[in-house]
């Protein structure tokens, strides 16, 4: 087993009077709040304490934010914080289906876009249909929707392919169940015969429901007709206000201290608020109203209860679809995050310590694993490798500030049109501060850390000054590592060889014990201790 341990030492010397100040303020609460993080950090255990340190968590938010569907973004999250038990030949796989995704969203990026897939409404109507429930019109919605878009998929994939005999055996890990996938389109035939987009049931889908649904018009037609004839044909001195429904029923609403020209039953009153008068000619029709309603509210279960027992012939189909869709958006995710910030296939390679020769397995293209044609062996080697979280902190700064000038151009043409010159003077010259932000933030782009350690090399040490990069560099290496074996391309120019690490170890910062009367180096030595006793127990060398 070989594992990676990443260590940092520090020793902040701050000023005794500031930190006198501080001890006095609250003393003791501020020692038990120690003493309680302290507690807390020394109770996970070593891997876990490693990956909050190197901020894994915050590279698994990162990436999963590229998923389009809300199960696609849980899936991945999951899967990256499974780092530590993925093998060797798991991390193959995972980067060939990475590769893959790459490839298919070069070349039919638009069949790759999860976003108008409602997961949890598919797996709502799963679960409707599994328990014997009738299904929901926006959940029937949702499962024509998944088969027509992977319909949709396997054509675009299948063209792709014709466009590079080669792809074949690059896509047959990732695509190779979706392809195989069988479509019902009798089934999408028949939610569309039966449901609108919005979910509601159609007039057409049954018969009953359509005479049902045509009854309820002409009464409501005939109801209006009705009110409005009373309301022109009675004394103005009653004052009329208007026509209202109450509890479902058609009546007049009175202001006037007058009682009406007309029969009818006081459905309300109130101060303030008139009375509610539901005229006598109107009972009949008020009634029939309710319960034609009455039998167009049954008629719609009993449509989307024959809808369900077509689904549920379908049901494992349904079922393996949306499984195979989350999938492909997991990976997906790990693709558009490979290519957004620019990363280059990794030549991953499992170390064979008893002989010190290697095992590379890498299921890179050509190009990309055929350009280590170096004079020296490299165990790793990451030329301008960026620490991902600096990247993307970067990148999100910059696209923010080029959103923030397209907005204030596009207001100052608006108000261009309506004459509005004197704001817009001011707009332009805003624009102007906006672009030299664009401009400033162009120019400080993080700096990449090449990365060169030779074969012979076992242990490496970097020292330097405060602020110099130590920790950001240590912190590169672990998370690239991390990546690598979870499935990510590396964010470092081509070609980056790097190992096969079955964990990775970090102890960073200046924690301490104080509910050990430990003092901060010697807490640091007790955790590398622990690092190197696992390391060392799991260890060849």
């Amino acid at each position: 087993m070989l594992r990676l341990s990443v260590t940092v030492l520090t020793s902040p010397l701050l000023p005794s009077s500031t930190a006198a100040v501080r001890i006095r303020q609250r003393p003791l609460l501020r020692l038990r709040l120690r003493a309680l993080a302290a507690g807390a950090a020394s109770s996970q255990s070593p891997s876990a304490r490693s990956l909050r340190l190197l901020e894994w968590g915050k590279v698994c938010d990162a990436v999963a934010s590229f998923a389009g569907t809300a199960h696609g973004r849980n899936a991945t999250k999951k899967q990256l914080w499974e780092v530590e038990d993925v093998s060797y030949e798991q991390s193959q796989r995972l980067l060939q289906e990475t590769e893959a995704a790459v490839w298919l969203l070069d070349n039919a990026g638009g069949a790759m876009d999860f976003s108008g897939l409602d997961t949890v409404a598919i797996e709502s109507a799963i679960r409707c249909v599994s328990g014997g429930a009738v299904i929901k019109g926006l959940e029937a919605v949702a499962v024509a929707s998944l088969i027509m878009f992977v319909e949709s998929l396997q054509l675009n994939i299948k063209a792709a392919m014709k466009l590079d005999e080669g792809s074949h055996s690059r896509l047959t890990a990732l695509t190779e169940t979706i392809l195989d996938a069988v479509i019902s389109k009798s089934l999408v035939k028949s939610i569309q015969d039966i449901v609108d987009d919005d979910g509601s049931v159609k007039d057409t889908a049954s018969p009953e429901l359509r005479r049902y649904r045509e009854r309820v018009q002409i009464l409501e037609s005939r109801l209006y007709q009705l009110m409005d004839k009373l309301m022109r044909n009675a004394d103005n001195e009653a004052s009329l206000s208007e026509v209202c429904i109450v509890n479902g029923r058609c009546c007049i609403r009175t202001t006037g201290d007058k009682s009406s020209t007309f029969d009818g039953l006081l459905l309300s009153s109130g101060a303030g608020a008139g009375s509610m008068i539901e005229p006598i000619a109107a009972v009949p029709l008020n009634d029939e109203l309710q319960e034609t309603r009455a039998l167009v509210a049954k008629a719609e279960p009993d449509v989307l209860s024959k809808l369900t027992d077509k689904i549920l012939l379908e049901l494992d189909s349904i079922q393996s679809l949306l499984q195979e869709t989350i999938k492909l958006d997991k990976v997906t995710a790990r693709a558009k995050y490979s290519i957004t910030y620019d990363g280059t296939f990794p030549d991953l390679y499992l170390p064979n310590l008893e002989n010190e020769t290697v095992t590379s397995a890498t299921g890179g293209s050509p190009k990309e694993t055929s350009s280590h044609t170096h004079k020296k062996a490299w165990k790793l080697y990451m030329p301008n490798a960026y620490h991902p979280l600096l990247l993307q902190q970067y990148q999100e700064n910059l696209d923010r500030a080029k959103r923030d000038v397209a907005s204030a151009a596009a207001e100052v043409r608006r108000r261009r049109i309506y004459g509005q010159g004197i704001i817009e003077d001011q707009l332009a010259s805003d624009i102007e501060s906006m672009k030299l932000r664009v401009s400033q933030l162009e120019k400080d782009q993080p700096i990449p850390v090449d990365f060169m350690i030779a074969e012979e090399t076992t242990v490496l040490v970097i020292t330097g000054p405060n602020t110099g990069g130590k920790t950001i560099s240590l912190k590169t290496v672990g998370l690239a590592s991390l990546m690598a074996k979870i499935g990510l391309y590396i964010l470092a120019s081509e070609p980056v060889k790097i190992p096969w690490f079955n964990a990775v170890y970090a102890d960073i910062g200046d924690e301490q014990s104080l509910t050990q009367s430990l003092s901060t180096f010697s807490g640091h030595l007790k955790q590398i201790g622990v690092c190197f006793r696992i390391t060392f127990s799991n260890s060849k060398s």
